[in-house]
């Protein structure tokens, strides 16, 4: 079995630091009609939720069989490939696999997630398993208890099978390199970067070495690997889900939230960890605005009779990559085709408000509250702290170069973000304003959600920080507060890489959202698995 923590690749590092130096209520479990016309042999290969339920119900499979594939598969690709989506193994993964066995055959009934091998990104508190958000200035940091979210996945029923790889600290968007793991790599092409910062989470689903995926989203690092990897990533509503024991980064932007598969899959997580949590104050919105389910939102001809806008701003840039925006105009095509109007949509004056009059400022709409929420954030883990502040751990030099300006940048910020006018996005002036001008915009086209390409450019080469980048997920959802889901729209010609379009609509209106993406979804079946990650010999 691998080491709990990897040497770093010196080599390939070093090509990276130097390029990155020049730039800068449970549900009871639902058995859909494709599981149950499965035959009784279990495939491990894209496999759901609901088919594993199936066939454990049907007695063709238990719990600790499916976790020891899991653990087989990732000892079989992990390494060998320097795909490096994982920090660390559950090493209680085949023995809690055990007792959901045991569970089931004394009740005979599922949790929701029941005996689901889990991966979690390196920056969710797990009171059992090292969280270092990707640093060795946290390394061996066992948290006093669980993220909300952990609690909630555990209470359903999940097996967690290791905690993945990230962006040093959920800095940079556009990579997933740490210093306690080296690099992850996209396994559609392992020359290519995953995106950040949740680049582990998403390697290890799109691989399938995993079922399901938790990953967090400051401006763009759950849908981003989603994009990059062929799955559907949901950044849900600000006060949706909670916050409390992840690791921040601007906490005022923070979400976190599932990667998956299937739409249906990331749903049935979304349904287990939304909902109001008394430790973070955030969540009290969503008081009385939580769906009875959503999974009833699951309608295969869910577009029919809608009016969707198309948000054109980013597909019109220069730099846009040709084969992402053949990809883009296809799905408004196919949006057509399963029953949407399809309207062009502007925003007046998107520009301004989000970077300034003079269109100069790329941070008008950001605010760098890392100091105050880190220094929370270790407070929060009591006399067992590996450092007090950020201070300590800037001294300490405990991470890789590439974050250094940022952290530094940090230090520098006044402690107190109500000074700076740095609260929440659905208080602050020009969060509101930017909200307003967006729901006005949907209002005048009469349009229930809007749609834009996840990313215009196809995933970077490992070591290029210059080509054109193409995140077009920083400001939409995140400055506003309001959902937004990425899916699938296939994969491109030229090097058959995924991409992905964004579908966003008004606050806590998941429900919406859902039954739109997972009609496009089924009518559009554009996901696959990476060629290079398929079955063992022993499945």
């Amino acid at each position: 079995m691998r080491q709990i923590v990897k040497k770093l690749r010196t080599f390939e590092m070093a090509v990276v630091f130097v390029a990155m130096a020049f730039s800068f209520g449970m549900q009871g479990i639902i058995v859909n009609d494709q599981a149950l016309a499965q035959s009784d042999t279990f495939d491990i290969m894209e496999t759901t939720i609901a088919d594993i339920h199936h066939h454990v119900k049907a007695g063709n499979l238990t719990f600790r069989q499916l976790v020891q594939m899991y653990l087989d598969r990732i000892e079989a690709y992990d390494e060998s490939t320097r795909l490096n989506a994982f920090v660390v193994l559950n090493p209680n993964a085949l023995s809690r696999a055990d007792e959901l066995d045991a569970e089931f055959q004394r009740t005979g009934q599922l949790r929701p997630l029941h005996g689901i091998p889990t991966v979690v990104k390196d920056n969710y508190d797990t009171y059992d398993l090292q969280t270092a958000g990707g640093t060795l200035a946290l390394k061996g940091s066992l948290p006093p208890d669980d993220a909300f979210q952990i609690r909630k996945i555990r209470e359903a029923g999940a097996i967690i099978l290791g905690k993945t790889n990230m962006a040093e600290l959920a800095w940079s968007p556009y990579v997933t390199v740490s210093s306690i793991d080296g690099i992850t790599r996209n396994p559609y092409d392992l020359s290519r970067v995953p995106a950040g910062s949740s680049g582990g989470t998403a390697a290890a689903i799109a691989a399938n070495l995993g079922v399901i995926g938790l990953g967090t989203d400051t401006g763009n690092s759950i849908r981003g690997p989603s994009s990059h990897n062929g799955l559907v990533g949901i950044r849900s509503t600000m006060g949706l889900t909670s916050r409390d024991g992840i690791i921040p980064l601007f906490l005022r932007n923070d979400i976190g939230g599932p990667l998956c598969r299937t739409v249906e899959d990331a749903v049935r997580v979304l349904e287990v960890i939304a909902g109001h949590d008394p430790q973070d104050p955030v969540t009290e919105a969503s008081i009385g605005r939580v769906e009875d389910s959503y999974l009833k939102f699951l309608d295969k001809d869910g577009l029919k009779g809608t009016r969707i806008g198309v948000f054109r701003y980013h597909l019109d840039q220069e730099t846009t990559d040709s084969e992402m925006r053949r990809l883009t105009n296809r799905a408004i095509e196919d949006l057509s085709a399963l029953g949407a109007t399809v309207v062009e949509m502007d925003i007046p004056r998107f520009e301004e408000m989000i970077h300034g009059k003079d269109k100069s400022d790329p941070w008008r709409l950001w605010c760098n509250t890392f100091r105050y929420d880190f220094n929370n954030y270790l407070a929060s883990l009591g006399p067992e702290a590996p450092y007090k502040n950020l201070g300590e751990v800037v001294a300490s030099g405990l991470y890789l170069p590439y974050i250094d300006g940022r952290m530094k940048f940090a230090l520098e910020q006044d402690l107190n973000p109500a000074e700076r006018n740095c609260t929440s996005v659905k208080l602050e002036a020009k969060n509101q304003e930017f909200r307003n001008a967006i729901q006005a915009a949907m209002d005048k086209s009469g349009v229930d959600a809007f749609v834009y390409p996840t990313w215009t450019n196809q995933p970077r080469k490992i070591g290029d920080m210059d080509s054109p980048d193409g995140n077009n997920s920083p400001h939409l959802s995140p400055h506003t507060g309001m959902p937004a889901i990425t899916v699938p729209t296939g994969f491109t010609n030229d090097h058959g890489l995924p991409a992905g379009l964004t579908f966003i609509a008004k606050e806590f209106e998941e429900g919406k959202l859902i039954r739109y993406t997972y009609a496009f979804e089924q009518g559009t079946q554009h996901r696959k698995p990476p060629a290079q990650f398929g079955p063992l010999t022993s499945e």
